[in-house]
C-alpha cells in the first residue's frame, strides 16, 4: 500500500447513487513599524494575551452549547416543523429510501463503516457504560459476514472492542490513528500482530503526559471526565454544570498552550485533543478502502454511518469521491455532508438488518 495521506479533491461531486442531493449550506464547514521600535509594557502584553485567551474560551463555550454537528443555521427563520421538513427533503431517511439505495448498489461491493457512540450504542452520561444491545451486536456480526466492516471511532481501539466483542471486523480507534485488521480471535498480543497503521505513535508519551496533567487540573470540576483513548484524549462535559463549562474550557486551553503539537476539537459533549498530523476519520476511510483493494474501484459502495462532528470528515470524503453514501444519525436537523439520515441507534439496527436480508436474497 502506498501514499496513505491521500489529498482529497475539493470539487463538488455527485452521489454515486440514483438520488442526487444538494449539500446543505453550512457555516461550520466553510473554508475555513519598520522605521523604529515601540515599547510596550509587560502589563499591556499580558492584558492582550488574557483578552485573546478569554475570547478563545468564550468561543469554545458557545461551541460547547451546540450539539454535534451544529444545528442548521440557514433555516433559522423557519418554524421547527418547516425546518424538519426542509432538512428531511435534503437528507431523507435511509429507511424510506432503502430500496433505491440497494438497487443502485446491485453488482457492486458494499463496504460498511460504523461509528460507535450514538450510532451503535446510545449516548450515555458515563462513557464507560456505553454498551450496545445484544440485538445490535447480532446485526453488526451479520453485516460483517456479508460485507467488509469497520468500526471507526474516537475511542481507544481496545475499549471499543471490549464493547463490540466481534473479532471479524476492522477497528479504527482514536479517530482512525490506530487501525487493526480482522482476526479469527483476539487472543494474540505478541509483536502487535494485526495492527495495520498507527501514524501518531511518536505522540504517545506526550498524550500520556497531558492526560495526567488534565486529570489533575480538572478534578475540582464536578462531572468532568478525562478519557485516555491512547492516541487522543477526550474531555467529557456531559455531566458538568453549564456554569462550569468556561472553567473547564480554560483549564484545557491553558494546559494545551504548552503543547503546540496537539490540537483541540469538539465532538458531542466532548472536547477532543489530538495530534496535529493530517489524519482523521475520512483519511482512515480512504486507508481502509486502499487496504481492501478498493481505492480506485468504481464497483464499490462505501457506506458510513455516524452521528458526530468528527464523522463529517468521512462524509465529506464520500461526497468528494462521488461514490458511496454517508448517513447521519440525528433526530434534529444539522449541517452535514451526509446524504441520508437515521434518527437513533434503533433505526441503525433496522437499516443493518434490512441490508443483511437484502443480501441474503441475492
Amino acid at each position: 500500500m502506498t501514499n496513505h495521506n491521500v489529498m482529497v479533491s475539493e470539487a463538488k461531486p455527485t452521489i454515486g447513487l440514483k438520488i442526487t442531493l444538494t449539500p446543505s449550506n453550512s457555516s461550520l464547514f466553510s473554508q475555513p513599524s519598520p522605521a523604529g521600535y515601540i515599547t510596550i509594557s509587560r502589563k499591556k502584553v499580558q492584558k492582550k494575551r488574557d483578552c485573546e485567551g478569554g475570547t478563545k474560551a468564550n468561543a469554545w463555550i458557545d461551541s460547547m452549547r451546540d450539539s454535534s454537528p451544529t444545528r442548521v443555521k440557514s433555516t433559522a427563520s423557519l418554524s421547527d416543523t418547516e425546518r424538519q421538513s426542509y432538512w428531511i427533503a435534503h437528507h431523507p431517511s435511509a429507511l424510506s429510501e432503502f430500496e433505491e439505495i440497494v438497487n443502485a448498489s446491485k453488482g457492486k461491493k458494499i463496504v460498511m463503516f460504523l461509528d460507535y457512540d450514538g450510532t451503535l450504542a446510545p449516548i450515555v452520561e458515563d462513557p464507560d457504560r456505553a454498551f450496545m444491545t445484544s440485538e445490535m451486536r447480532e446485526a453488526v456480526r451479520d453485516v460483517a459476514r456479508y460485507f467488509p466492516t469497520a468500526i471507526v471511532t474516537g475511542r481507544c481501539r481496545d475499549k471499543v472492542f471490549s464493547f463490540v466483542k466481534l473479532a471479524g471486523l476492522y477497528y479504527a480507534g482514536s479517530h482512525g490513528m490506530d487501525i487493526e485488521g480482522p482476526s479469527k480471535s483476539r487472543k494474540y498480543k505478541k509483536d502487535n500482530q494485526g495492527v495495520l497503521f498507527q501514524p501518531a505513535s511518536e505522540f504517545l508519551p506526550m498524550i500520556d503526559e497531558v492526560y495526567k496533567t488534565l486529570k489533575e487540573k480538572t478534578k475540582s470540576i464536578p462531572g468532568a471526565k478525562v478519557e485516555n483513548n491512547k492516541f487522543c484524549l477526550s474531555v467529557h462535559f456531559r455531566c458538568v454544570d453549564e456554569k462550569s463549562w468556561g472553567a473547564l474550557a480554560e483549564e484545557v486551553r491553558l494546559v494545551l498552550n504548552g503543547y503546540p503539537k496537539l490540537k483541540l476539537t469538539q465532538g458531542r459533549k466532548v472536547l477532543e485533543i489530538r495530534p496535529t498530523i493530517k489524519w482523521d476519520k475520512g483519511r482512515a476511510l480512504e486507508f481502509l478502502l486502499e487496504a481492501l483493494g478498493y481505492a480506485n474501484s468504481k464497483d464499490v459502495v462505501p457506506v458510513y454511518i455516524g452521528d458526530d462532528r468528527t464523522d463529517e470528515d468521512a462524509f465529506k470524503v464520500l461526497r468528494n469521491r462521488g461514490q458511496g453514501l454517508g448517513i447521519l444519525v440525528s433526530k434534529a436537523p444539522k449541517d452535514t455532508y451526509a446524504s441520508y439520515s437515521l434518527q437513533e441507534p434503533s433505526e441503525v439496527n433496522e437499516f443493518l438488518r434490512r441490508l443483511v436480508d437484502w443480501k441474503r436474497k441475492q
